[in-house]
């Protein structure tokens, strides 16, 4: 049975696919937010956050969530004074990690893999006997 759950934005009633939280009428305005956003930087290069918002009435959360998710990225004098990294707090551009504690989490992530798969092969590589095998 498939999964009903209240949009996170409209709050009306959806059904689920497991990725969005957000109904596809949701889905269809952000991305013609992110549209206007992004074909307003184009023309407009320069424009400082509070610009846009005014100028697309697209809300500046919104516009920081844009920045957040790698789909926007700011440049120019004092670009990194908008965005911290959520691990060490350093100034990016865009995104949720600067480069140092992405490549870092990446190694750690990559490690507790490799961690996993050969503890599932040593386990699969001990012998036993016939006799403690029925037993079991």
């Amino acid at each position: 049975m498939a999964e009903i759950r209240n949009c996170k934005e409209c709050g009306r009633l959806f059904q689920y696919n497991g990725f969005s939280k957000i109904c596809t009428k949701c889905q269809r305005k952000r991305e013609d937010d992110f549209k206007s956003v992004r074909e307003y930087i184009y023309e407009n290069k320069g424009a400082t956050i509070t610009e846009v918002s005014e100028e697309t009435g697209v809300d500046e959360d919104k516009i920081l969530q844009f920045l957040r998710e790698g789909r926007l990225e700011i440049t120019g004098e004092n670009s990194a004074l908008i965005l911290e990294c959520e691990r060490c707090g350093k100034g990016i551009k865009t995104g949720r990690f600067c480069d140092a504690c992405a490549r870092e989490l990446e190694k750690e992530l990559k490690s507790g893999f490799t961690n996993t798969k050969e503890i599932k092969a040593r386990k699969s590589e001990k012998m036993y006997t016939a006799e403690r095998k029925k037993r079991s």
